[in-house]
């Protein structure tokens, strides 16, 4: 990895990532550590949050860990906070700490759909709503949410969870036509499946596939694998960079099957 910052689209500038002390919000705090980015990291884990606050040290760049609970107001605002009080400004915050439980309509209580919308998208409302004022008094920043390809329709097992990245969308829509004039962009990543430890747990045990569900899914992928925190994390930095200068309120797709195409058999 090009370690060199003098050339690194994020050069100097302040990010936050929520949930990024593993997976997609790990890859995406490395890729702009590799840009020239200061960041907070945040997520519930302190051994792998030190973990990779010091693998990014290695990369040049300065990071502070922020633990906490996004479901509560006040830690969703200190993730914020910190980054403006440690680094004195806030450029780009990405939204990416999410739940995601299985339930369909007949099993997903109350308290589980709570649940995942406080995380999925009350925290996002929060954690903007603390970063716009930081991002105003720098003359602009970027906005980026996690999404997902379940926003549209999604497997009946996630009702909640595609209910919440479905209204994800029209929040970064709606946001993002607030802000404009501001020069404060909104964008959302809609990420199909992506190969993570979480997205190992879930398969292997979970879902009860044991070690056999990777080579079985590798089958149904048309490019021969599934999305990394890599590919993610390359979207998110044309997105949080000035690649995309005059780009805000749009929704990309990264997912080998177009939405609404038709299953694998």
């Amino acid at each position: 990895m090009d370690t060199d910052k003098s050339t690194g689209k994020l050069q100097g500038k302040v990010a936050v990532v929520t949930g990024s002390t593993q997976g997609i919000g790990a890859g995406i705090a490395r890729k702009f550590a590799a840009e020239g980015a200061h960041l907070v990291v945040h997520g519930r884990s302190r051994e792998r949050g030190e973990a990779l606050v010091t693998e990014l040290g290695k990369l040049g760049a300065r990071a502070t860990l922020v633990l906490g609970d996004l479901r509560k107001e006040e830690q969703c605002r200190a993730v914020i906070r910190t980054g403006v009080e440690t680094f004195g400004r806030l450029d780009i915050l990405v939204n990416n700490a999410a739940l995601v439980h299985r339930g369909t309509i007949d099993n997903t209580s109350v308290e589980l759909w709570d649940k995942i919308f406080d995380v999925n998208l009350r925290a996002v409302f929060i954690c903007c709503q603390e970063a716009v004022g930081a991002m105003r008094k720098n003359g602009g920043g970027s906005i980026v949410n996690i999404g997902s390809v379940n926003a549209y329709i999604g497997q009946t097992k996630l009702l909640a969870y595609s209910a919440s990245k479905g209204g994800l969308m029209t929040f970064t829509k709606n946001l993002a036509s607030h802000l404009n004039f501001q020069k404060i962009r909104v964008n959302q990543l809609n990420v199909g499946w992506t190969l993570t430890e979480g997205e190992v747990q879930v398969q292997s045990v979970e879902e009860g596939k044991g070690d056999a569900w990777l080579e079985e899914a590798l089958k149904t992928r048309p490019f021969g694998r599934l999305l990394s925190p890599q590919d993610i994390a390359q979207a998110a930095l044309y997105f949080a960079s000035s690649d995309s200068e005059l780009v805000t309120g749009s929704v990309l797709d990264l997912e080998q099957y177009p939405v609404g195409a038709p299953a694998p058999e």
